[in-house]
């Protein structure tokens, strides 16, 4: 029997991300129609995440989120904030701006650059390294009561490696406390030429 061969983690990815992104383009408004609800207010039509949480973790694990981003695709903007402590011993924050946005229902794919970082360093916990210009991804399911959250450096367990735009991973961590909302947009899709 021949051997199979499997993709590498990073390839199935990519592959699950490129179906996603078409069944959900494929899903469309009809030419020309902006989808129900797609006008946000001052009439300006856009996907969006916002909001702010506190993971669900041990006693003394703080770990927060914060997102304003706003646009479609790499045209989309914004700032994103993620806080960890630990004990009180070890811990800070990274912030940045939002260079891509993505969304399909209550679901939204988002990534951004590291442009501030503190953090404080104590013996026995991790060190998390120079991340400052890093891309890093996030995801975000708006079920209206716990709401959950994944985040791209799930696999190293440190924001370390970059990733490509609006790429993370799946919402594996639920918020203890806190709501993020996702506000779906695509663009209507060109009429056919014919």
């Amino acid at each position: 029997m021949p051997r199979v061969r499997r993709p590498s983690a990073a390839v199935a990815t990519a592959l699950a991300l490129c179906a996603g992104s078409v069944l959900t383009l494929g899903a469309a408004a009809p030419s020309g129609a902006a989808p129900a609800g797609a006008r946000a207010a001052g009439g300006t039509a856009e996907p969006s995440l916002t909001g702010a949480g506190k993971l669900q973790r041990r006693p003394g694990d703080d770990v927060h989120f914060a997102f304003d981003a706003h646009g479609f695709a790499d045209k989309a903007s914004g700032t994103f904030h993620v806080s960890h402590h630990m004990d009180k011993k070890w811990g800070g924050h990274f912030k940045g701006r939002i260079d891509c946005l993505l969304t399909g229902g209550p679901v939204a794919v988002a990534t951004g650059v590291v442009t501030e970082v503190d953090f404080t360093g104590a013996p026995g916990y991790p060190e998390l390294g120079d991340i400052k210009g890093k891309r890093f991804g996030f995801t975000v399911l708006d079920d209206g009561r716990k709401d959950r959250l994944g985040y791209s450096w799930a696999m190293d367990g440190l924001p370390r490696n970059s990733v490509g735009k609006c790429q993370s991973s799946a919402p594996f961590e639920t918020l203890e406390k806190g709501d993020f909302r996702v506000r779906h947009w695509l663009p209507p899709r060109p009429a056919a030429q014919g």
